[in-house]
């Protein structure tokens, strides 16, 4: 069902996350990573896939630990120095100090995080905090990293081997140990960081009540008060099923006719049709149903003037 991105984000949500990617995007999603040093992403996009949202890439600790000092730091990110005399390197922007401190606050708000986690988690401490744990595809490795005011801690848990663990997660794993670091190394400011220009403050509610009213914060510009699903005629056409990336396997052994893919569409799509590859499959107001050979196909829905509205690409095995 439907959640804030709050809630999703501070929660730990997959199902938004993968959403988030699929609109966004693997290869941008991959070229910011890597911009924010992630260098143990050497493939492209496609390589990764849509998981890339849930932890199929290797990364390390030390890579981990200077993407949240970034987020720390007011968007902003340099090399890490574990010498002294490690030479100096500037920082540079990797994100802007407004998206650095909102994304913050989510992460720091334990009521967003209290579906998920409890109230009494491991990841509550008496001062000021912004946290997220994670596990790593196939349960090998589970994460906790946050920072207060001052420091940035990165916590991994697993198994020098690799091996999967069992009833381990980041929070029962990662978490006490993260927990315990932020509590020896002394209580910070109980405040957050101060709000950066470029933020807008609103007090929000929730047309279907999915959350309760609360102050919100959004970039400038871009604030809302009361946040309502849009009419299904005012949203933007789209193909919404298949996902872009679905993979498909035929089954021998059921007739090809009981194998067809329904297609659904949202938004104003009166004046469209859709394609599959080069071939007219009809109105998109319809219900319609495809079979395809084996390979890489791609769907589109059209406009009346012949413009390419949406597109998703489908893999037939």
């Amino acid at each position: 069902g439907r959640v804030s991105v709050r809630s999703a984000l501070a929660g730990s949500l997959n199902v938004p996350a993968v959403r988030t990617l699929l609109l966004v995007g693997v290869e941008p999603f991959r070229d910011r990573l890597w911009d924010t040093g992630y260098r143990g992403l050497v493939e492209d996009g496609d390589y990764y896939g849509f998981s890339l949202a849930l932890g199929s890439a290797e990364v390390s600790l030390l890579e981990q630990a200077d993407a949240y000092r970034s987020l720390a730091n007011g968007g902003r990110w340099s090399p890490l120095r574990l010498t002294a005399d490690a030479p100096h390197v500037a920082a540079r922007p990797v994100t802007t100090p407004a998206a650095a401190w909102i994304v913050a606050d989510m992460m720091a708000d334990p009521n967003a995080r209290a579906a998920t986690f409890g109230l009494d988690s491991a990841l509550r401490l008496p001062f000021w905090t912004a946290v997220k744990t994670g596990t790593s595809k196939g349960m090998r490795d589970n994460w906790c990293v946050g920072f207060s005011r001052r420091y940035t801690v990165a916590v991994w848990v697993g198994n020098v081997e690799g091996d999967p663990m069992r009833a381990v997660s980041g929070t029962s794993g990662a978490a006490p140990v993260w927990r315990d670091v932020m509590l020896a190394l002394g209580r910070d400011d109980d405040r957050g960081p101060p709000m950066p220009a470029g933020v807008e403050r609103r007090r929000i509610a929730f047309a279907d009540a999915i959350e309760q009213p609360r102050i919100e914060y959004f970039l400038r510009g871009t604030g809302q008060s009361l946040i309502a699903a849009a009419p299904a005629t005012a949203r933007r056409a789209r193909i919404v099923n298949p996902a872009s990336g679905s993979v498909y396997a035929i089954d021998p052994d059921i007739p090809a006719d009981r194998q067809r893919l329904a297609i659904e569409t949202t938004g104003d799509v009166r004046a469209h049709h859709v394609f599959l590859d080069n071939r007219d499959l009809g109105p998109a107001a319809q219900q319609l149903l495809f079979f395809a050979p084996p390979g890489r196909h791609r769907l589109r829905l059209v406009d009346a003037a012949g413009r390419a509205a949406d597109q998703v690409i489908v893999t037939i095995r």
